[in-house]
């Protein structure tokens, strides 16, 4: 394996493993230390998870704040304390719930909305994961984000189960959404199943299953996306004095430009960073070099 590898592979991440377990498992694959996961998918989740390997950490972030897309399954009747069927059961009832019913709960809750983290998340309060403290049986205040629901595509329903099709922006709950959703209907729901179909511009559809990487870890190379190729911003080049100005953080005069992001190359090709033009000057948004 080639040990200066660099770019952002689509792993199709199976169930029962943990993010940080495929990162792990792509590390020793490629021989390479600098590996990151573009945004935590839980190990009963599968789908989509964007593997970022060498320099490519550096644009990681940008990455995990992209929009998302997800099918899950909500089980109607069922509330759990974790808001998922790995959970104890809270209460259990026979749901009684029809399709336009489903529908219009569902609907209600596209747009920009206010959700309140599960407990059992990643998010740290006082540097401990919520998820900790709730496996101690402790509960603390979250409090509410807003995020934005695009759309919502009911693929089946049958009374007791739904399957939806959500695309939302980044830190999107869908269990707490299926919850939600549950509460609504006044039935109480819990999300059974969990797939991530898109992250930013990674779909399943193109997605390499992690057993075939780790089987073949000649397909990472085949198949790894350079980081530049991610974003579809206007590209400029800088000669060699704006090119160590730049790497030393400073801003660089760009009188022609509109305001907004550039990916900014050397006179050599090499990607330095993604700027944002202000005022006729780049000013770096994210380190690349």
């Amino acid at each position: 394996m080639e040990k200066v590898l660099v770019g952002v592979i689509n792993v199709l991440k199976p169930l029962h493993i943990t993010s940080n377990g495929v990162v792990t498992k792509i590390r020793k694959a490629t021989g390479i230390k600098k590996v990151g996961h573009t945004g935590t998918l839980d190990p009963d989740a599968d789908g989509v998870l964007p593997i970022c390997i060498g320099k490519a950490t550096k644009v990681a972030g940008m990455l995990t704040d992209a929009d998302k897309a997800y099918r899950a399954v909500i089980r109607l009747g069922i509330v759990t304390d974790s808001q998922d069927m790995t959970g104890n059961v809270i209460k259990s009832t026979s749901p009684c719930v029809t399709k336009e019913e489903f529908a219009n709960a569902v609907n209600s809750f596209v747009g920009e909305i206010s959700q309140i983290p599960p407990m059992f998340s990643a998010i740290k309060q006082n540097g401990q994961p919520l998820y900790k403290l709730a496996r101690q049986g402790i509960e603390v205040e979250r409090k509410p984000r807003n995020i934005r629901i695009f759309k919502i595509d009911i693929l089946d329903f049958d009374g007791e189960k739904g399957v939806i099709q959500v695309y939302c922006s980044k830190g999107t709950y869908i269990r707490t959404l299926c919850a939600d959703i549950g509460e609504k209907l006044g039935c109480g729901a819990c999300m059974e199943a969990l797939t991530r179909i898109k992250s930013g511009p990674f779909e399943i559809e193109n997605a390499i299953p992690l057993e075939k990487l780790v089987e073949n870890p000649q397909l990472i190379c085949e198949n790894i996306i350079s980081p530049q190729s991610l974003f579809d911003y206007e590209s400029v080049t800088v000669n060699s004095k704006y090119t160590e100005k730049i790497k030393n953080g400073n801003p660089v005069p760009y009188d022609n430009g509109e305001e907004k992001l550039y990916k900014v190359f050397s006179s050599r090709g090499e990607f330095l960073c993604i700027s944002k033009c202000e005022k006729g000057m780049l000013k770096m948004v994210q380190s690349f070099y």
